[in-house]
């Protein structure tokens, strides 16, 4: 509480001074992180590894190139996301946030299929079309050929989903594990990879 100073006025000791002061640090923090988001979607990862290996298919290497899922596509929310004509479009990072990640992930794969760095699209592994994120590298990887046949199998992994033939979380599991094996279990399933939405 203050104390009442000889002239008459009031004055603060210190320890409330330090609890004001703790208080307004608390406060500042808290606005700074509100604008603060860890999700994969929301942020932007400059880094890529140094060196990765690309595996027969062709497949990116699991260590350098995982996959990573856009928190806001979830079972729940497909309906006005994946499932939503267009919705792609409003996600998808432009060339001055890709065009970085890129050349760092041809420095780190190399010109692994041969050709010019032209010639290959900065891949999505889990596609946009399945909840993949948008901006993490984890997430991005230099597919050789424009187009290429793992775009079909990412539409005809949409569609299962969408249709309920296929669960959200098991396409994105198998599209990130190895695409080429996903072709067949949506064979089996009967969306075929040739029909495009």
């Amino acid at each position: 509480m203050p104390r009442r100073s000889t002239d008459g006025a009031y004055a603060m000791d210190i320890r409330q001074y330090h609890n004001v002061g703790s208080f307004l640090c608390i406060i500042l923090v808290s606005a700074v992180c509100i604008g603060c988001s860890s999700t994969p979607a929301a942020r932007v990862i400059s880094r890529y590894p140094v060196s990765c290996t690309a595996r027969p298919g062709p497949l990116p290497d699991p260590a350098c190139t995982p996959g990573a899922r856009n928190p806001d596509v979830r079972p729940e929310t497909i309906g006005h996301t994946i499932c939503s004509s267009g919705w792609t479009a409003t996600i998808r990072p432009p060339t001055s946030v890709t065009a970085p990640i890129k050349k760092s992930a041809i420095r780190a794969y190399g010109l692994y299929a041969g050709g010019a760095a032209n010639t290959y699209e900065l891949d999505h592994l889990i596609p946009l079309e399945l909840g993949g994120a948008p901006r993490d590298p984890a997430n991005l990887w230099p597919e050789p050929g424009i187009p290429n046949p793992k775009d079909q199998v990412e539409n005809a992994a949409r569609r299962a989903v969408c249709n309920g033939h296929m669960s959200l979380s098991a396409a994105q599991n198998a599209i990130a594990t190895d695409w080429t094996a996903l072709a067949g279990q949506l064979k089996a399933l009967g969306h075929s990879e040739q029909h495009r939405d």
